[in-house]
C-alpha cells in the first residue's frame, strides 16, 4: 500500500509506469504524432517505433481481453480509461495504419528492432518486481507462480508479439502490391 497524497507519488508512478499498457499507449502517441508532423521521414528507427506501435497495442488488447478482462473488476476512473486504452485505442491505432500506413516500412531489420521496446518494458517490470516485491500483472508474477512458469509466459506472449509484427509486415506487403496495382490499371 502506498502513503497517500504527494509522500506516495513516486511509487504510484513508478506502478503506473511498469504496466505495458502505459508503454503501448504512449508508443502509439509518440509514432502517431511523429507521423502527422513529418510523414515523409522513413529513418530506420521511426520504421521501428510504427512497428512497435502496432505490435504492442495488438499484445495490450489482445492479452487483456483474454488474460485480465474475464477476471478483472472494474472501478472508479478504470470504467472509462479501460475501454479507451485497451478497446479504442487499438482499434483506431490499426485502422490508421490500414487506411493510411505508411506502406512499404517493414522487413526483417525492422520487425528484430520492434522487438526493443518489449524486451526493455519485460526488463523493467522484471527488475523493478525483484526489488519491490509486486509485478503489474498476475500471469508474470514469480512469486505466485515460480520463476519457471513466469518466464514462460513472457516467452509466449513475446514469440506472440513476433507473430503479431510478421502478421502487420504481410498485410503491409499485401496493401503494397494491392496499391501498385491500382497505380499500373489506370
Amino acid at each position: 500500500m502506498h502513503p497517500d497524497g504527494l509522500a506516495g507519488a513516486w511509487s504510484r508512478m513508478a506502478d503506473t509506469v511498469s504496466y505495458f499498457t502505459e508503454w503501448s499507449n504512449v508508443v502509439v502517441a509518440i509514432s502517431l504524432f511523429l507521423l502527422w508532423r513529418n510523414p515523409s521521414d522513413d529513418s530506420y528507427w521511426r520504421r521501428v517505433l510504427r512497428l512497435d506501435s502496432l505490435l504492442m497495442i495488438t499484445v495490450t488488447a489482445i492479452v487483456y481481453a483474454v488474460l485480465l478482462a474475464p477476471t478483472e473488476v472494474v472501478t472508479g476512473w478504470s470504467r472509462l480509461t479501460n475501454p479507451w486504452q485497451h478497446i479504442v485505442v487499438p482499434a483506431v491505432t490499426v485502422l490508421v495504419f490500414l487506411v493510411w500506413g505508411p506502406r512499404g516500412w517493414f522487413n526483417w531489420r525492422v520487425v528484430l528492432g520492434s522487438l526493443l521496446l518489449p524486451i526493455a518494458w519485460i526488463l523493467w517490470m522484471l527488475g523493478r518486481g525483484l526489488v519491490v516485491g509486486a509485478y503489474p500483472y498476475a500471469f508474470v508474477d514469480p512469486l505466485t507462480h515460480g520463476y519457471g512458469a513466469a518466464f514462460a509466459t513472457i516467452g509466449q506472449i513475446l514469440v506472440f508479439g513476433v507473430i503479431v509484427a510478421l502478421v502487420y509486415w504481410g498485410i503491409d506487403a499485401a496493401l503494397v502490391r494491392l496499391t501498385r496495382g491500382r497505380t499500373t490499371q489506370k
